[in-house]
């Protein structure tokens, strides 16, 4: 199932592109939206989603190669594919982000908390309204800067795909596709402001949650909670969806604080 990449590769002010370029597309590689060995999109497509030149992608592609992040590949089957793996923790890591990044994380997860409960509720409210956002003229969501919702059968595919990704991960894989889990409710609403800001809270936390070790009771007891939270959506019950949500955050913060404390 393809990612929608929108919320993170939106357009880059001219002034600082290249800098940005490099921002947005190390945001897509660090928090798992490609996955190693896959490749970004044409480059036609990404210059356009990034509303920047080619010449300006190239040059953004070319330092990522050289720093080891991506490698870019010709002929029919070429692109430019992703080559970094997320380092194994390290107790070394832990008392380092500990130490520069400790006093940053409650902001971060207070963060956190308001964009993902927000985007369980407004997606719970769309499921609950039947066409949701969707009812609304395409020029209005145009101008509130917003994609039409997905339709309601969709939404359940994409929602339940996703769970069962996440819900089936390896523990090596595991970060990654919770990402994608949680950043999918946020797309889905059509809220391209609000899937980006769930993608900026999760790379606040990204360096301190692939700090901290996967531990297997918790990947059960995450399993259930992110059941709950599809289970509200899909019900259309906007209050359930928000708690479940901020029940499941709440796990993620105790674990990040007991690591780092």
């Amino acid at each position: 199932m393809g990612v929608d990449l929108s919320g993170v590769l939106r357009p880059v002010r001219q002034g600082n592109a290249f800098e940005e370029t490099v921002e947005r597309l190390l945001t897509v590689i660090k928090l798992g939206l490609i996955a190693p060995g896959e490749r970004f999109p044409p480059e036609r497509e990404l210059a356009a989603q990034l509303g920047i030149s080619r010449l300006t992608l190239r040059e953004a592609i070319r330092e990522l190669a050289a720093a080891g992040y991506v490698e870019s590949r010709r002929g029919r089957f070429g692109g430019t594919f992703i080559t970094y793996t997320r380092p194994a923790p390290s107790v070394g890591d832990l008392r380092r982000l500990a130490q520069e990044d400790g006093d940053k994380l409650t902001d971060a997860l207070t963060f956190r908390y308001a964009v993902e409960t927000g985007a369980a509720d407004m997606l719970a409210q769309q499921v609950a309204a039947g066409n949701g956002a969707a009812a609304q003229p395409a020029a209005a969501l145009a101008t509130a800067g917003c994609d039409p919702p997905a339709p309601a059968a969709s939404r359940r595919e994409v929602l339940l795909a996703r769970l069962a990704e996440v819900n089936g991960a390896s523990p090596q894989e595991y970060r990654r596709l919770d990402t994608l889990f949680h950043l999918s409710i946020a797309e889905l609403t059509g809220s391209s402001l609000l899937a980006a800001s769930c993608a900026e809270a999760r790379m606040r936390l990204n360096d301190l949650l692939n700090a901290i070790p996967v531990l297997r009771r918790n990947i059960t007891h995450s399993a259930a909670q992110h059941a709950a939270i599809v289970d509200a959506i899909l019900a259309g019950d906007p209050e359930r969806a928000r708690i479940a949500v901020a029940e499941h955050l709440a796990g993620t913060g105790a674990l990040l604080r007991g690591f780092l404390g």
